[in-house]
């Protein structure tokens, strides 16, 4: 039986590791990423930026001139698109900030129940058990439901959080 060294020892340990390693990370995704980094100056009104960890349409921005010591600063206002809450923030220009990616869709309304609806999207997909907007853009999606209007509602979606953000007339 030949002798263990320093190396070969090092060797099974680092093995070892490797096996432990491997079996911590079971479960993995595609690696895209709910949000990306862009420079604050790239940033423009009505586009959509992280504020306190929550993704915001950019409703203000103001850019400052550099002082004595220090970067230009831009002074951003926005609405939280799922909290409706206003966000302030003021960075310097140079620094980057995340950015949701935001996707918008378009979904036939095929029911609605108990504050839940059932949408279709354009492949004929069905998507259950969408919350039913609170306030008068859910009254008014249940009033045309119940009137048998074709409609269609168009989903906000980010962070793997969504929201119905508006109404209309199925086109014919």
């Amino acid at each position: 039986m030949p002798r263990k060294t320093k190396a070969s020892r090092k060797t099974d340990m680092s093995l070892e590791k490797k096996i432990q390693i491997s079996e911590d990370f079971e479960v993995g995704n595609a690696g895209a990423s709910k949000t990306y980094p862009l420079q604050c100056s790239a940033l423009r009104k009505g586009g959509h930026v992280m504020m306190k960890d929550q993704p915001c349409k950019i409703v203000e921005m103001a850019t400052s001139a550099p002082g004595k010591h220090g970067h230009a600063k831009i002074h951003l206002v926005g609405i939280g698109i799922f909290s409706g809450k206003k966000q302030e923030v003021i960075c310097p220009s140079s620094h980057s900030m995340m950015v949701p990616h935001v996707k918008r869709e378009d979904y036939q309304v095929i029911g609605v129940w108990d504050g839940s609806m059932n949408l279709l999207d354009n492949k004929g997909v069905v998507k259950n058990f969408v919350s039913l907007p609170e306030g008068e853009l859910g009254i008014e999606i249940q009033a045309r439901f119940e009137a048998e209007e074709d409609i269609m509602v168009t989903v906000m979606s980010a962070l793997d959080e969504e929201v119905v953000v508006g109404l209309k007339k199925l086109p014919k």
